[in-house]
């Protein structure tokens, strides 16, 4: 499978989860669901940076 299919996939996922998390627990409270957005961002692209990076 090529690189960019997996790249592809990931930041699918990414925003998949960014948005499944932001409507089950945070609707209506901004602070607290963009402090959580950044930290999935920050999580996965730690994930990236340590698994991905070599594809």
């Amino acid at each position: 499978m090529n690189s960019s299919y997996i790249v592809t996939i990931f930041v699918v996922l990414m925003v998949v989860v960014i948005i499944g998390v932001d409507i089950l627990f945070f609707r209506n409270l901004f602070w607290e669901r963009l402090t959580v957005n950044v930290g999935i961002v920050l999580i996965f692209i730690a994930f990236y940076l340590r698994f991905l990076k070599h594809l």
